[in-house]
């Protein structure tokens, strides 16, 4: 499916939002996803992987999601310094600001003539927990997170009674959690702990885990695992197609 590109600069409560916006360019009603990256923000592994999904049939916002910190267009290079940056970022951000964020791209999605009724979410990293923490939206139908970190800790939100696992009874769609057992970002009691919480609600959820390492699907450095990313893709895309076409 041939895409068109473009973005959006949306108003948030704590200030102007891009949003990078991948769609298929014949004219049609698709599903949105939420697609959230790295700490990095739409670098080029996440905009390839952005337009992955949309060239199935989806219309893929991926939003700056440190944007109160940074100029508009900031890209964080993967290096110690660019790491630093947003980890440093990740620690100063507010947790309502996530939540406002989703909320001002899911009205923004709702006036789209191209929009079908149905929102998915979806990310990588930290981008896997803002990914879960959009799946406290109930407008938010199918969500696929990517070796989530911070589920298991305070870091991210960075209110302890904001925490994304103290509110899972606000999840009404459906999780795919895909982690990798040799990512040491996120071990091995961490992933048990999260499988254990999850196991005790009534939450529609499938749980995967590969012989992968954090990152494992980012097209870019040594942990990149292209047979694991194929999966990875897969799983999602079927869950979406299933969830959100009517």
């Amino acid at each position: 499916m041939i895409l068109q590109s473009d973005f959006i600069d949306l108003a948030t409560p704590t200030g102007i939002m891009r949003t990078y916006v991948h769609k298929p360019s014949k004219p049609g009603k698709y599903p949105a996803i939420l697609f959230y990256s790295e700490i990095f923000q739409q670098t080029g592994p996440i905009e390839r992987a952005a337009k992955i999904i949309a060239s199935h049939g989806y219309t893929v916002l991926v939003p700056e999601v440190f944007h109160e910190l940074n100029p508009i267009g900031t890209i964080l290079e993967y290096d110690d310094a660019g790491r630093d940056k947003g980890n440093a970022d990740k620690s100063a951000k507010n947790v309502e600001g996530y939540d406002s964020d989703n909320q001002s791209m899911i009205n923004w999605i709702k006036k789209q003539e191209w929009f079908n009724g149905h929102i998915g979410a979806m990310g990588f990293c930290i981008g896997g927990h803002l990914a879960f923490r959009a799946a406290l939206n109930p407008e938010v139908e199918s969500t696929a997170c990517f070796y989530a970190t911070d589920l298991h800790t305070t870091t991210i939100p960075n209110h302890p009674k904001q925490h994304s696992m103290e509110r899972l009874g606000d999840i009404k769609g459906e999780l795919l959690m895909i982690w990798g057992k040799h990512d040491t970002h996120i071990p091995t009691t961490a992933r048990m702990e999260i499988h254990q919480k999850l196991l005790d609600t009534d939450i529609l959820f499938s749980w995967h885990e590969f012989n992968g390492q954090h990152a494992f699907m980012r097209d870019e450095g040594e942990r990149y695992d292209a047979e694991l990313a194929a999966l990875g893709y897969q799983l999602s895309l079927r869950m979406f197609s299933r969830t959100l076409f009517s």
